[in-house]
């Protein structure tokens, strides 16, 4: 365990994977007995459609207008919800192990078309729903900038999801984006896509 910068909580530390799975599972099942729409994203999402497992917190999806009922859903349920500086995200706790709802992702609206795309998958024994691959794709490389590009964190994403990706609509959604669009032209080069 260790204090996150920035934070007056500890977190689990890299690795507790059984914490944050468990935390995982919780925050869906509250979220679906409110009946407020989500998707499981970010590493966990990869996870859930045979990507490796993620290693430091669990992403939800969920639309602004939808935050409140939350985090009073959650609230209820005995999580501790948080309020980080940043204002695109709620952080929500498990003892330890930290889960973000996020409404604003890097240059991407959660939506209800979005979610909507979203498939009901069953992960670690609990039916969520689940981004769908181009959905979880474009989150990451939306991501991309100046400074943050870490293209080795998401050749082992490809590899899993390669075959459940729209490839041309990954590229024709992140072409205002040179670091996701130079990212896309090294897969294609290596052969990693399925066109």
């Amino acid at each position: 365990m260790h204090r996150q910068p920035g934070y007056d909580a500890f977190v689990a530390e890299d690795g507790d994977a059984d914490a944050l799975r468990e935390a995982m599972k919780k925050v869906a099942v509250e979220l679906k007995r409110a009946d407020i729409p989500f998707a499981l994203a970010g590493g966990y999402a990869a996870f859930a459609r045979g990507g490796p497992e993620s290693d430091h917190d669990v992403d939800f999806y969920l639309r602004k207008d939808d935050v409140q009922a939350a985090e009073k859903a959650l609230d209820q349920a005995g999580l501790r919800v948080e309020y980080p500086a940043e204002d695109w995200l709620v952080k929500v706790y498990d003892g330890d192990a930290m889960v973000d709802l996020i409404h604003s992702p890097t240059d991407l609206t959660v939506t209800s078309e979005l979610l909507g795309r979203a498939e009901e998958l069953q992960v670690d024994s609990v039916e969520m729903p689940v981004l769908a691959a181009t959905d979880l794709m474009l989150s990451k490389l939306l991501a991309l900038d100046e400074h943050y590009c870490d293209f080795a964190s998401l050749f082992p994403v490809v590899r899993a999801l390669r075959e459940q990706i729209d490839w041309p609509r990954l590229g024709r959604e992140t072409a205002t984006n040179p670091y996701a669009q130079s990212f896309l032209g090294l897969v294609a080069e290596l052969g990693l896509t399925c066109q």
